[in-house]
C-alpha cells in the first residue's frame, strides 16, 4: 500500500472548503425550511404558516446566542456521571484483554512488524470507541424520556439546546478520558512487543579476503536470529563496526576489549517507530526519444496509478523538489522511494531465490543550468521502501552516447574535472532535479509522484502516535454528535439503527463509491440507463438507441445524480479523519493534516447541533 503524506496548506484548503460548507448548509436550510411552510400552509394557510416558520426562527436564533456556559457545563457533568454509571470504563478492560491476547498472535518477526503492531491497535481502537460512541449517545437521551429523568432537568430554567450541547461535550469527554487512556497503553504494548536485541560472539565472524589475496583485519559475520531474524556484521580494517538493515531496522554495535577477550554489545532496535517528514516533489517523463511527456507508458498494467519508463532508452521519470538548503540537508540528500518493476523477462529463473535484479540509476541535475552528476546505479527493491543518499560531493557526469549535444539535456557547463557541490552547482534557487533510469533492455520501472521523497529530519514517534488517536478522537465526536441528534427525535432502538446507517455510508469505501456514483460513471450510464442495458442485453460501451425511453433514463439518471451528490456532500467520510496508516507506515502527521481534518469535523458538528436542538425543541418533553 501506498501512503501519500502530501497535503495541501490549509489556508489555501479553507479558502475553497468554506464557501463550499456555507453553500450546502444554506440550500439544505433552505430546502428544510421550505418543506416545514408548505406543510403548514397546507394545514393552516401560507399567512399563519410564515408567522409560525418566522417566530421559530426567532426564538432559535435567540436559544443559541443566550447559551449559558455554566449550565451547559453542569449538564455535560451529568452526562459524564450517568455513562460512568453504565460503566463505560469496561471498554478499557476489554481493549486490555483484547492487547494480552494479541501478543500471542501478533508476530514480532513478520516482514513488517511496526506496521502490523500498530494497525492492529489504532483499528481496535477505532471499532471499540465508534461502537461506545454510538449506544452512549444514541441510547441516553430516548431512555432519560423514557424514565422522566429529563422531566426534572427541564423544568428548570434549561434551554433545550444547553440539553443538547451538554450531551455533546460529555459524552465526548468521556471517550477523551478513555482514548487517552487506550493511547498510553498501546503506545507501552507497541514499544514492548517489538523491543528486542541480538547477541554477537567472535566465533560469529570471519576474516574478509582483502583483494590481492592477502590477509585482511576487516570481518563480517551475523547476529544470533531473534523475532525470526538475524543481521549482516561487517567490522572494517580499523575496527569500526556496522550492522546491515533488516525488516526495516538496525541497531547499534559497539566493541568492548578486555585483554584478549572482546565483546560486542548491540543495543535496541532503531528506525522501526518512525515518523518520517517527507519532501515530496513534482513528476513528469521523459519517453524513449528523451522528449518530455506528460505521463510514461503503459506496458499493460490495469492498475493506472503509475507510469512506466522502459530501460536501455533516454526514458527517465524526473522529480522536481523545491525548498532544498544547505542548513537542512548540509551532508547531502537522503532518498526513499518505493517504485514497481514490470518484468518483460526473469532471466535465469532456475533459482527462484536468485533471480537477477533489476538495475536502475539515479542522479543530480541543475533545473536551470542542466549540469548534472554522475549517475549512480542500484538494484532496485521490489516491494519494499529503497533508500539512497546523494552526498553533497558529486563527481561530475560521464558524457556518453546517450546524450547527444542537440539533446536538451546535454549542457556545455558539466565540470569534466573537480567534483561537483550539491548546492553550487546543482540547486538552483532551492530547486533540484532527480532523474531515475531503468538500465537493462525491455524491463521497466513503474513511478508516481508520491513514489520518491526526500527524507527530512524525523519528527517525534509518540507525538506523531498520540496525533493518530487525534483521528481517531475526531471520529468518536462525529459519532457521537450523529447518535445525540438521532436521539433527540428517535426512540433509542430506532436512533441505533439510524446512526449505525449514517456511519455505514461513512465509510470510506461507500461514501467514495456514492462520489463516483453522484458524478456519473464512465461506462454503462446511471442506474436506470443500466437497468435498460441490463434488459435490453446492451453491453456498456454501446450507444443506446435515441428515443423516449433513453431521454426519460437519462434525465431521471441527472436527478438520482444529483441527490447522491448532495448526500455525499452532507454526509461525513471517517477517511478523511483517520490517520492510522500514516503512523503504520512510519509518516508525521502534519500540523495542515490536523487543522484539515479538525476543521471539516466542526463543519459537521455545528450543523448537526443545531438539528438536534430544533428536533428537540419540537418534541414534547414535561410540557
Amino acid at each position: 500500500m501506498v501512503v501519500e503524506a502530501k497535503v495541501i496548506p490549509f489556508l489555501q484548503w479553507l479558502a475553497g472548503a468554506t464557501l463550499d460548507w456555507f453553500l450546502v448548509v444554506a440550500a439544505l436550510t433552505a430546502i428544510v425550511l421550505t418543506l416545514v411552510w408548505l406543510a403548514g400552509a397546507l394545514r393552516h394557510g401560507p399567512a399563519i404558516a410564515t408567522s409560525t416558520v418566522g417566530r421559530a426562527l426567532v426564538a432559535g436564533l435567540v436559544d443559541l446566542v443566550a447559551i449559558s456556559p455554566k449550565r451547559v457545563v453542569a449538564l455535560s457533568w451529568l452526562a459524564i456521571k450517568e455513562s460512568f454509571r453504565r460503566r463505560v470504563i469496561v471498554v478499557v478492560g476489554v481493549f486490555i484483554v483484547l492487547l494480552l491476547f494479541a501478543g500471542w498472535f501478533l508476530d514480532p518477526g513478520s516482514m513488517y512488524p511496526a506496521r502490523l503492531y500498530i494497525s492492529f491497535v489504532l483499528t481496535s481502537t477505532t471499532y471499540l470507541m465508534i461502537l461506545l460512541s454510538l449506544f452512549l449517545s444514541a441510547l441516553s437521551l430516548p431512555a432519560d424520556i423514557r424514565n422522566r429523568t429529563l422531566h426534572t432537568v427541564t423544568t428548570k430554567p434549561v434551554r433545550p439546546s444547553e440539553i443538547v450541547l451538554g450531551r455533546i461535550l460529555g459524552f465526548s469527554v468521556v471517550g477523551t478520558i478513555l482514548l487517552a487512556a487506550m493511547a498510553a497503553v498501546s503506545c507501552v504494548f507497541v514499544e514492548r512487543g517489538l523491543a528486542h536485541t541480538h547477541a554477537l560472539v567472535e566465533e560469529d565472524l570471519s576474516p574478509v579476503a582483502a583483494p590481492d589475496g592477502m590477509a585482511s583485519r576487516a570481518k563480517k559475520g551475523r547476529t544470533d536470529k531473534q523475532n525470526n531474524h538475524f543481521h549482516e556484521v561487517y567490522i572494517d580494517s580499523k575496527g569500526n563496526p556496522r550492522l546491515a538493515t533488516n525488516r526495516g531496522h538496525t541497531h547499534a554495535i559497539s566493541i568492548d576489549k578486555n585483554g584478549e577477550k572482546t565483546a560486542y554489545n548491540i543495543g535496541r532496535e532503531r528506525g522501526m517507530l518512525t515518523a518520517k517528514v517527507p519532501i515530496y516533489g513534482s513528476l513528469r517523463f521523459k519517453d524513449r526519444n528523451g522528449k518530455d511527456a506528460e505521463r510514461g507508458i503503459n506496458p499493460g498494467d490495469e492498475w493506472t496509478y503509475r507510469s512506466h519508463i522502459q530501460g536501455g532508452t533516454m526514458s527517465a521519470a524526473i522529480w522536481t523538489f523545491e525548498g532544498i538548503t544547505p542548513e537542512q540537508f548540509p551532508e547531502g540528500l537522503p532518498l526513499e522511494m518505493t517504485i514497481e518493476v514490470f518484468r518483460t523477462y526473469k532471466g535465469d529463473t532456475s533459482d527462484p531465490d536468485n533471480i537477477p535484479g533489476v538495475m536502475g540509476g539515479l542522479s543530480l541535475h541543475n533545473p536551470h543550468t542542466g549540469v548534472r552528476g554522475k549517475e549512480y546505479s542500484f538494484t532496485a527493491k521490489e516491494f519494499t521502501t529503497d533508500s539512497h543518499f546523494m552526498p553533497r560531493k558529486q563527481e561530475p557526469a560521464e558524457q556518453d552516447s546517450t546524450f547527444s549535444e542537440d539533446d536538451d539535456l546535454f549542457s556545455s557547463k558539466e565540470k569534466d574535472d573537480g567534483a561537483l557541490d550539491l548546492f553550487e552547482d546543482l540547486v538552483h534557487d532551492g530547486k533540484v532535479e532527480i532523474w531515475l533510469k531503468c538500465l537493462p533492455n525491455s524491463q521497466l520501472f513503474g513511478a508516481a509522484e508520491a513514489d520518491m521523497y526526500i527524507r527530512a529530519e524525523d519528527a517525534s514517534f509518540r507525538a506523531n502516535f498520540v496525533k493518530g488517536y487525534l483521528g481517531i478522537w475526531l471520529q468518536m465526536v462525529l459519532v457521537v454528535a450523529i447518535g445525540v441528534m438521532f436521539s433527540t427525535f428517535l426512540s433509542g432502538p430506532v436512533a441505533v439503527l439510524a446512526t449505525a446507517g449514517t456511519l455505514l455510508t461513512a465509510l470510506p469505501m461507500v461514501s467514495k463509491f456514492m462520489v463516483e456514483l453522484a458524478q456519473g460513471p464512465k461506462y454503462g450510464g446511471g442506474p436506470f440507463e443500466s437497468l435498460i442495458r441490463l434488459l435490453t442485453q446492451t453491453n456498456m460501451v454501446s450507444k443506446l438507441e435515441p428515443g423516449l425511453r433513453t431521454t426519460v433514463a437519462k434525465e431521471a439518471d441527472k436527478v438520482v445524480q444529483g441527490g447522491l451528490s448532495l448526500i455525499s456532500s452532507v454526509l461525513p467520510n471517517f477517511g478523511n479523519y483517520g490517520f492510522s496508516d500514516y503512523v503504520a507506515y512510519g509518516f508525521n502527521i502534519s500540523g495542515d493534516a490536523l487543522l484539515v481534518a479538525s476543521t471539516r469535523g466542526f463543519a459537521f458538528v455545528l450543523p448537526l447541533f443545531i438539528a438536534g436542538y430544533f428536533f428537540l425543541k419540537t418534541r414534547e418533553v414535561a410540557r
